[in-house]
């Protein structure tokens, strides 16, 4: 995988001072952890890609003379780094530290000396005591999206071994003082700028971050990052502004977020404290874009009602629509007038809804002919859930009332429609916009990220998932 993945979670878009986010994230020690696993393993497999150029020279040995050597095929069969840390360094940014790492090589020698005489043979070269440390700096880049950089890297080598597979006992005295001086450099000039890679690979990883997160063909989600994160001893705490906007037109809604704080939680280790800013601000984008209203025939009506929406059916509760337009199908336009209000309280999420349901005749021709307009307030409970990497729902009816707006044939008393509309909106208008709901809202993500041991908790103000994190490569 790639060295701190969670890092991808820390520093995501240019900041925005001064307006509460609608998203919070809080990465754990558990978190932490798990990237620095993850990024071991990538910095394990670049330091298997060092190159060791072939060394040659003449040295003279006694009693021998002069003797021309060469170290050829010079290869990393394992590296182990068997002590790592990552820290966190209050108000700063991360320290990544390794410690007791080794190395293990394979090569060729080649000698000769006195005119004629050759001779050839491997060694297996280790090296213990490596230690490496190095600062990651996190940056944005000119398109909003973060950009992760390894500095102040130090890259100590400890002791270096060889052990010789054929030739005289000499060649150990002639090799090692060169090994151990020329390889020591060229290991400590390549390590850091490796580590260096390892790091710089991420921002591929970076670039994937959906920091506009699509949801359908009315509503996009900005993640973008509103402070600096806040770096403590033990989590990395960031501010995302979580809001709907219209695709393509973003107009701020006539509310701002409250502030809110996640609490202290460590057995997961992420979590996406989403408030209700986040929530109402998808209420106002699809009110906005009129996709609050539905249109509702009789094919919709639940074959096993006994009310149908005819004029028949209603002349029964209105007698003036059966004289004054007898045998007619029915049409009902259902449409919020505000933006509806989403609340959050602990175990407990609320939409209330102001709307207009319009009565119309269709005539023969299919013209429309009002019949009344009727004014609706609803209250309506949602159960919240995390699928995937989606936040999805499903809500039922708590109570709805309803009161006149405008009769087109004549006062009559609305409460006799209140059973009828109550199979509307129970079988036709919730199981409608429950479809939608169970789509979800894609909650941000990070290249072929996975959400495990998922759990989802309504509080106050804001909803708080933890969860545990799997990255595949």
């Amino acid at each position: 995988m790639f060295v701190g993945c969670w890092l991808a979670l820390v520093a995501l878009i240019p900041m925005t001072l001064g307006i509460n986010p609608g998203v919070k994230v809080k990465l754990s020690s558990k978190g932490i952890e798990y990237g620095r696993q993850l990024g071991m393993a990538l910095i394990q497999k670049k330091l298997k890609a060092i190159k060791i150029p072939d060394f040659s020279g003449k040295q003279k040995v006694k009693p021998i003379g002069s003797v021309r050597y060469s170290l050829t095929n010079l290869k990393i069969v394992d590296v182990g780094l068997p002590q790592s840390a990552v820290v966190l360094v209050p108000g700063t940014g991360v320290r990544l530290s390794i410690g007791n790492a080794f190395l293990r090589l394979h090569g060729n020698w080649r000698v000769k000396y006195l005119r004629r005489i050759k001779d050839s043979g491997s060694f297996d070269l280790n090296v213990k005591d490596l230690t490496i440390t190095t600062s990651i700096d996190i940056k944005s880049d000119e398109t909003g999206r973060p950009t992760v950089n390894s500095v102040n890297c130090v890259a100590i080598v400890g002791s270096v071994s060889i052990k010789f597979h054929g030739g005289a006992s000499w060649l150990y005295n002639l090799f090692t003082k060169f090994i151990d001086k020329a390889l020591r450099k060229t290991l400590q000039n390549q390590i850091c700028p490796l580590v260096a890679n390892a790091v710089s690979d991420l921002n591929s990883q970076l670039k994937t971050l959906n920091v506009v997160a699509e949801v359908d063909q009315y509503a996009e989600i900005e993640y973008s990052m509103m402070s600096s994160p806040t770096v403590s001893n033990s989590s990395i705490d960031f501010s995302l502004k979580g809001e709907f906007y219209n695709k393509g037109k973003h107009q701020e809604p006539p509310f701002s977020a409250a502030a809110f704080s996640l609490p202290p939680q460590i057995n997961n280790m992420l979590y996406i404290g989403l408030s209700a800013f986040t929530a109402n601000s998808a209420a106002f984008v699809y009110n906005t874009a009129g996709a609050l209203s539905l249109y509702i025939t009789d094919d919709m009506i639940p074959q096993g009602s006994p009310i149908r929406l005819n004029t028949r059916t209603f002349g029964t509760f209105i007698p003036q629509i059966a004289k004054r337009f007898p045998g007619l199908m029915m049409k009902l336009l259902v449409k919020t007038v505000k933006n509806p209000v989403v609340t959050f309280e602990p175990d407990n999420v609320t939409v209330q809804t102001t709307a207009t349901v319009t009565a119309y005749a269709i005539q023969p021709n299919t013209t429309l002919s009002p019949l009344f307009v009727l004014n609706l307030d609803s209250s309506v409970s949602a159960k919240v859930l995390v699928s995937g990497l989606r936040v999805t729902g499903a809500i039922s009816l708590n109570k709805m009332a309803l009161t006149l707006g405008t009769s087109y044939v004549g006062d009559f008393q609305v409460g006799s429609l209140d059973s009828f509309f109550q199979i509307v909106f129970k079988g036709v208008v919730i199981p409608q916009l429950n479809v939608q709901l169970a789509k979800g809202y894609p909650l941000p993500t990070l290249g072929k990220m996975t959400l495990v041991n998922t759990q989802l908790h309504v509080l106050k103000d804001y909803m708080l998932i933890g969860t545990d994190l799997q990255f595949t490569a």
